[in-house]
């Protein structure tokens, strides 16, 4: 879990620079290596990542991919620029890969599986080690390890990693880029007070998960608030808030003695009833269903 006690008193503007710092891999290609060439790993050699690409499920455990048309390919700064304009607000979803890097190949076909099951999040590759204008803008990004994912909204990078598998390259997709799911997103107190009373008459129960923009635990477990979401669209509501967002919702987290993220409200008929502090997937099932009233036995 992720102390938000020093967010309290700092303003959401400061938030954005208390993410995690990246830690090098060695197990990934450093950037300035990229320019010897040196061999890629046995299977994978080939010289043009356009051939690779398209024969990435020669990797362990990578799925076959019909068609990586909703990738875009970036081969400039002027071309990245404009692909980040075109987006507006959007999420756009950036690897860095490398013809040389065995793990960049092995990610890839789960993006593009992303990029064709995701259609409001743009998705673009960058070759590191395609010409001087590429490693330009990756000099520009701070990029010095592939593969690296950024994530920008509205040409602000808002989340990056690295050395992440599918698993967490999905749940950052849905995580920064989830606004047509059944999870109500809430972006003020005023916007809590409106589904509370929206819900009054039918009595259902309201699961509100509130955490932070670049909180790790906060992102793991989200995958499951999606699933839950549409399993108990019938008596539960789901709703989200990022008290990083902006000043009333951190007002609200403080209000509501959040200190840790994620903390899970748990509301019915315009009242708080409860709460779960964590990211556990089947504790957090357990509590929904406990106060939905079924009784749960261990």
């Amino acid at each position: 879990m992720a102390s938000i006690t020093n967010f309290a008193v700092k303003s959401p503007l400061s938030l954005s620079t208390h993410h995690s710092k990246l830690v090098p891999l060695h197990s990934r290609s450093s950037l300035p290596s990229l320019t010897s060439r040196a061999a890629p790993p046995a299977g994978l050699r080939t010289p043009h990542y356009s051939r690779l690409i398209t024969r990435a499920t020669a990797a362990p455990g990578a799925k076959k991919v019909q068609s990586d048309e909703r990738v875009q390919k970036v081969h400039s700064i002027e071309e990245f620029d404009k692909a980040l304009r075109s987006a507006k607000d959007r999420l756009v979803v950036v690897e860095y890969a490398s013809r040389t890097s065995y793990e960049s190949s092995k990610i890839y076909p789960f993006m593009v599986e992303l990029s064709r099951s995701c259609s409001d999040v743009d998705f673009l590759l960058v070759m590191s080690d395609e010409s001087e204008k590429t490693r330009e803008l990756c000099r520009r990004e701070k990029v010095e390890k592939v593969p690296h994912f950024s994530f920008y909204k509205s040409m602000e990078k808002i989340h990056e990693e690295e050395g992440i598998g599918p698993d967490q390259l999905m749940g950052d997709v849905l995580y920064y880029g989830d606004s047509h799911s059944e999870v109500v997103q809430l972006h003020s107190r005023e916007d809590v007070e409106k589904l509370m009373e929206d819900h009054k008459a039918d009595h259902k129960l309201i699961v509100l998960d509130v955490g932070l923009k670049h909180c790790g635990p906060c992102v793991k477990v989200y995958p499951t608030v999606l699933k839950l979401s549409r399993q108990m669209s019938d008596s539960v509501v789901f709703a989200r808030m990022n008290g990083d967002e902006n000043d009333s919702c951190m007002r609200f987290l403080r209000d509501m003695d959040v200190v840790e993220v994620p903390t899970f409200l748990f509301i019915r008929d315009g009242k708080i009833s409860g709460r779960y502090v964590g990211s556990g997937k089947g504790e957090l099932i357990g509590e929904i269903l406990r106060y939905q009233g079924v009784r749960v036995t261990y």
